[in-house]
Order: structure tokens, then C-alpha cells, then sequence
């Protein structure tokens, strides 16, 4: 199949594209860093979790999807853990109360959030703000 269209120039890409390793990383918890991308109605956190680190029980009123890229990771939800690792996706409807342990090994996840997870974005802006001065 012939490519007809021409690339995008810089500028266009940019409307379109974010190369998440080039955004500033947030420190959700001791142990948990993410990138985080935001956009009208979804946010998306690239999380890294190092060996044995350990999200506290927390809830929110954002749906959640996670999505174990590499490692493992034990997700405590209403009292049980579920082991999880590469390739496993786990659907949390909002306000349910979960934590999580990373595996010895540490992990790599992506975590989707509808709506928008604005502390998230807060915590992002003023990272940003932070490095400006």
C-alpha cells in the first residue's frame, strides 16, 4: 500500500503528539514515581514502582484501569490481594477503596483515570512551576 499523506510538520505534531518520557515526573508515594498526561475527560500515569514499594489503601471518584506493563504487583482490593503481572489489566469502578504492594522485582504500569484526575494535574503544574524559576 502507497503512503500518499506527507508528515506532519513540528508544529502540527505537537497538537497531537506528547512524548511522555518528556514530562516531569510526580512523586505519587515514597517508592512510586509517575509521568503523568492529561487531557479533557482522561488522565494517563506512567508509574514506576520500585521493589516492595507500597500505595497506601486510598480511594477516588475517578474510574481506574491498570495496566501492568512489566514486574508484578499485588493489588489490595477489599481486603484480598490480587497478583497481577505483565499483561494483566485491572477495572476499578470509582470510590473502591484499593492499595497496592509492587513486587520484589519493582513494576512498570500505565494507570487510565475518567475523569481526569485534577490533583494529578495539580501536582504536575507545579512541578513545572517549580523547575521554571
Amino acid at each position: 500500500m502507497e503512503k500518499k499523506e506527507p508528515y506532519a510538520s513540528k508544529e502540527e505534531l505537537s497538537k497531537y503528539v506528547i512524548r511522555y518520557p518528556d514530562v516531569p515526573t510526580i512523586e505519587l508515594v515514597r517508592g512510586i514515581n509517575a509521568h503523568i498526561v492529561s487531557a479533557e475527560k482522561i488522565t494517563l500515569s506512567f508509574a514506576i514502582g520500585e521493589p516492595n514499594a507500597q500505595l497506601p489503601p486510598h480511594r477516588h471518584p475517578n474510574e481506574q484501569m491498570l495496566i501492568v506493563l512489566e514486574g508484578g504487583i499485588d493489588l489490595i482490593i477489599g481486603g484480598k490481594r490480587y497478583h497481577l503481572e505483565r499483561g494483566d489489566v485491572a477495572v476499578l469502578p470509582s470510590d473502591t477503596e484499593h492499595g497496592a504492594y509492587a513486587s520484589a522485582e519493582g513494576c512498570r504500569v500505565i494507570d487510565v483515570f475518567s475523569p481526569p484526575r485534577q490533583d494529578f494535574v495539580a501536582r504536575l503544574a507545579e512541578v513545572k512551576k517549580r523547575r521554571k524559576r
